[in-house]
């Protein structure tokens, strides 16, 4: 036996909940898990806050995290990490497309001695122009710069041990990083091909659209895994040579105004001044990172969503779709 929180995250997917909640709970039963289901509506519109919060009256493993506003798949995500109590974490989206079948086959995976196990839709039955040739590259580009090569970053269906989750706070786009981000932490990680399914009801919510803002958290990511604990590294080894290279011209200028010739005019000595500050700054730059970082690890940070409401008050894991009692 092994408690296990399933994390849906949810937008404007009120056609899709009425069936993506039981067949999970029918998964995990029939599994013989202990199990619990949580659902965090990330602003929905079309209806999804009702269809959750009845759902959550009328079952007793489900539990429902209504957010303020649309904050985004990563804060959903972090909202419901906040709120899990399994030892194993498994998240999938709530538009169907994810065969919660393939649960049972993450989890085995994961029991063999993996952190976290990622699923890989090998078969992807999605739109080729807007959504396979933008995610392929992006797969292949974050591979690149994190060295964590996966086939399929953007799949949301993952299975994660608790304490590796623990350990990692999420924030802007973060959550396809989610393998990187625990590679940073020491974390063994597997990918296993799972089934994908068109998309039966409503609208994607993905699109070109996002591409740049995951540009930057790629970048964000790269500078985490090289210098996070050690900022100065990077932005005092830049500054070192800014210096160097300043100081260097300025020595020859030098020697040139020695020998007398002019050197007021001349553009080695404004780009002498230049490098020179550049590397100050950046070297001041990086002693301020330090602190920030040092601040970062030391306190308990911010969270980045605020719960407007939770229904169904602390569901009890279920044994074989029955309540697990005390």
């Amino acid at each position: 036996m092994r408690q296990v929180s399933v994390v849906i995250p949810i937008y404007n997917e009120a056609e899709n909940i009425p069936h993506l909640i039981p067949a999970v709970a029918a998964v995990l039963a029939a599994a013989g898990l202990d199990y619990e289901l949580i659902c965090v509506d990330d602003g929905s519109q079309d209806g999804s806050t009702e269809v959750l919060r009845r759902l959550a009256r009328q079952r007793h493993d489900l539990k429902v995290v209504i957010l303020r506003r649309n904050y985004g798949q990563t804060a959903a995500l972090a909202a419901g990490f906040d709120q899990a109590r399994g030892q194993v974490v498994v998240t999938l989206d709530g538009d169907l497309q994810n065969d919660p079948q393939d649960i049972p086959k993450l989890l085995a995976k994961l029991a063999e001695g993996y952190d976290l196990v990622s699923g890989w839709r090998q078969d992807r039955q999605d739109h080729g122009l807007t959504r396979l040739l933008p995610s392929r590259v992006a797969n292949w580009l974050i591979g690149r710069v994190t060295g964590v090569r996966l086939h399929d970053y953007g799949c949301t269906l993952k299975a994660y041990r608790r304490e590796l989750l623990q350990d990692m706070h999420l924030y802007g786009e973060l959550h396809r990083f989610l393998p990187a981000l625990a590679y940073i932490e020491g974390a063994r990680i597997a990918e296993l091909p799972v089934r994908h399914h068109p998309r039966r009801f409503g609208r994607s919510k993905y699109g070109l659209g996002r591409t740049f803002r995951v540009m930057m958290d790629l970048l964000t990511i790269a500078f985490m895994k090289t210098f996070l604990t050690r900022p100065m590294h990077g932005f005092g080894l830049v500054g070192l040579g800014f210096l160097g290279l300043g100081l260097g011209l300025g020595v020859y200028l030098l020697h040139l105004k020695l020998g007398g010739q002019s050197i007021g005019q001349r553009p080695l000595l404004f780009l002498a001044g230049l490098a020179v500050m550049a590397g100050l700054q950046l070297f001041c730059f990086g002693l301020l990172a330090e602190l920030l970082m040092r601040t970062y690890h030391e306190s308990q940070g911010r969270p980045i969503y605020r719960v407007r409401e939770i229904v169904g008050g602390e569901p009890p894991l279920l044994v074989n779709g029955n309540p697990l009692r005390s």
